[in-house]
């Protein structure tokens, strides 16, 4: 069998998952979930070439430890989405919640619509390994908090008021910020500073976004019409001497 359907409603979230991952188990490689509403864990520690498809709202820690399959959620998501994601594909074609992409070691998480705050905390990157975090609307404060690697880009599509609040990459010592539109500069934290663009920049916004636009059926052109801002660590060692001397 290489679909399998399982309705949620009236399950606990652990029963939902202990089927989830029965049917992968069995070689399925479509899964669709029906009726989820709140249910916590989904896609947890899951891997393989599967894809989960989610009608209703998933619960805190969708995709948490994942490593390789495709989730789409057809609606919003709430906290902690991709929680030490190891690799793999999240699509949330509505809003979602507070950090997420926590300690995300690699893999892409897109998200249509707005964030919350604290997105992209601790978010890492090891060799060729670069995870790819991609808002089409607004995130709040916090973001890149402690980012240690990867790329994270807030579109702040259709928006027209602040694209992203305070304190953007407050400790952050690795990674990019790419933020479409305008920051000020007392919106980013003394670990952060702003930095040119390249071409190379380009090139990175070009394939990231290339492969988000085609899965909300945005045009690639639009997107990129519009100036991104750039921000990168300060240093690489922003709380080296408080603790070395």
């Amino acid at each position: 069998m290489d679909k399998a359907i399982i309705d949620a409603k009236g399950l606990r979230s652990i029963e939902l998952n202990r089927r989830i991952k029965d049917a992968v188990a069995s070689g399925v490689k479509e899964i669709l979930l029906k009726r989820v509403n709140g249910h916590r864990f989904i896609g947890t520690g899951i891997r393989g070439d599967v894809t989960i498809t989610i009608d209703g709202v998933p619960g805190n820690d969708l995709a948490a430890f994942m490593d390789g399959p495709t989730i789409i959620v057809n609606s919003n998501a709430q906290d902690h989405v991709c929680n030490t994601m190891s690799n793999g594909t999240v699509i949330i074609h509505g809003d979602a919640g507070d950090v997420l992409g926590y300690s995300m070691q690699n893999g892409k998480l897109y998200i249509r619509g707005d964030v919350g705050y604290r997105v992209g905390v601790h978010l890492k990157a090891y060799r060729d390994k670069k995870p790819v975090i991609i808002v089409g609307g607004t995130a709040k404060d916090f973001l890149g908090e402690y980012m240690a690697g990867g790329v994270l880009i807030i579109l702040g599509l259709g928006v027209n008021e602040r694209v992203v609040g305070n304190f953007i990459g407050t400790g952050m010592h690795g990674g990019v910020i790419y933020i479409r539109g305008s920051v000020e500069k007392h919106q980013i934290a003394k670990e952060a500073t702003f930095s040119e663009i390249t071409n190379e920049d380009e090139k990175i916004l070009e394939t990231c976004l290339k492969d988000y636009c085609s899965h909300f059926d945005l045009d690639l052109d639009e997107v990129m019409n519009t100036k991104f801002v750039k921000i990168v660590p300060a240093s690489y060692r922003p709380y080296g001497k408080m603790y070395v001397y």
